[in-house]
């Protein structure tokens, strides 16, 4: 999605990054519990500072949660994602925190507070998680297909601890594989989210959640595009890119779904600028 845009300005990107990174992590934390407000997860991220009245778990979350976010980040191009690299990505989370329980699945039953859903029971999680690792790997409509992974995964719960901000993380990873920028759920719609993923378990449906992240990469990609210089006015309608290429709407629609062409999906609309069009042109020129 975002290979249209490149290259990008590598100081822009690396600022953008740093913004992302803190975000992210003050969200996702401060959705689980985590006081620290976004101000002073920045001081902890950028400036190592160790913030009074505090605890150390809640440093240790934060930090943990940015150690998360780059190890994520360096599985984007792996070419399978695997049980191990989602072990590996919960020890991260759990670091120093609950060491015994980090990086391996739960082995009690579990209550989700504020629901009256029960996870299966820890016997079944090993199985059960196969599922999400199929998914993982499945080449399917992404936004739609992050919002069947995390429901996948949080009605699982395979975790003592953990579960939603691995979730999240783990909605980045597929995203991010699709040339997708990395989503924040804010810490201010929490109700909301929380609303909308008790009502895709109950009406075993995920389009709500489906739109939830859907607005969440809009709301991303505005602050990639503005940052990196490029306008929503500067992109055209596919239907528009048909008259002024050899590949039809269609075609074009297709290759967005997919992931392998510089489309940008504003709203409901997929739009693409001219020169992620000839990008595509250039590297396909046996296509007739």
């Amino acid at each position: 999605m975002l290979d249209g845009l490149r290259p990008f300005n590598k100081g822009a990107l690396a600022k953008l990054k740093e913004a992302f990174d803190v975000e992210l992590t003050y969200n996702s934390n401060a959705i689980e519990g985590n006081t620290l407000t976004l101000g002073e997860t920045r001081l902890v991220l950028e400036e190592g500072i160790t913030i009074g009245g505090k605890t150390m778990k809640e440093h240790l979350e934060i930090t943990n949660h940015k150690q998360a976010i780059d190890f994520v980040e360096s599985l984007v191009h792996k070419k399978e994602i695997g049980e191990m690299d989602v072990l590996n990505l919960h020890a991260l989370i759990l670091d120093r925190i609950d060491p015994q329980n980090a990086g391996f699945y739960r082995n009690c039953r579990l209550r989700i507070s504020g629901t009256d859903y029960s996870p299966p029971n820890p016997a079944k999680v090993p199985d059960l998680m196969k599922e999400v690792y199929r998914m993982l790997n499945e080449n399917a409509e992404p936004i739609e297909q992050a919002a069947r992974i995390h429901m996948k995964f949080v009605d699982i719960h395979p975790f003592i601890d953990g579960n939603g901000r691995m979730a999240r993380l783990l909605v980045n990873l597929y995203l991010m594989r699709k040339g997708y920028p990395p989503v924040i759920v804010l810490r201010a719609e929490r109700k909301k989210y929380i609303r909308t993923i008790v009502k895709a378990r109950a009406e075993d449906d995920v389009s709500n959640l489906t739109n939830f992240i859907a607005k969440a990469v809009e709301r991303s990609l505005d602050i990639y595009l503005d940052c990196l210089g490029t306008k929503p006015q500067e992109y055209m309608p596919l239907t528009e890119a048909a008259k002024h290429s050899k590949y039809s709407q269609e075609y074009l629609s297709l290759l967005a779904r997919e992931g392998k062409i510089g489309a940008v999906k504003f709203g409901r609309n997929w739009m693409i600028t001219k020169e992620a069009l000839e990008e595509y042109a250039k590297k396909h020129p046996s296509f007739h």
